[in-house]
């Protein structure tokens, strides 16, 4: 073989194994819940479906989140570096934002529920 057969199969199979790692990485999918857990506890459980500002008042002080059009981020907090509040919006499963000195977790789930049509079609096979 010469050098440069030696090279392409090389980067074919460099290839081949990029493509297939590519394939098998989980896709990640828009949640439809919100979970809120201070110091660990589940503080309660809210639909991304619903536009609403949830307040959140504990010992640790106070966070406001905002669920607008499926995504959530956090429009108020009165920690002091305010960091929460920098980290963006979140819409995906297992997305979270995270208030350290509240002691305060939000995480996008999903319920198991889905919106796609295909899901609902019935399987008929026609012949």
């Amino acid at each position: 073989m010469k050098k440069k057969d030696l090279i392409l199969a090389g980067a074919v199979l460099l290839l081949a194994g990029i493509l297939s790692l590519a394939l098998r990485l989980p896709k990640t999918e828009n949640g439809n819940t919100m979970k809120v857990t201070v110091d660990g506890e589940v503080y309660g459980t809210y639909s991304l479906a619903e536009n609403q500002t949830v307040k959140i008042q504990t010992g640790h002080g106070t966070n406001v989140l905002v669920i607008e059009n499926g995504s959530v981020h956090m429009e108020e907090a009165d920690c002091p570096d305010g960091y929460c509040k920098r980290q963006g919006t979140i819409s995906r499963v297992n997305e979270t934002i995270v208030c350290l000195p509240h002691k305060l977790v939000a995480e996008v789930e999903s319920d198991g529920s889905t919106t796609d049509d295909a899901d609902d079609a019935p399987d008929v096979i026609v012949k």
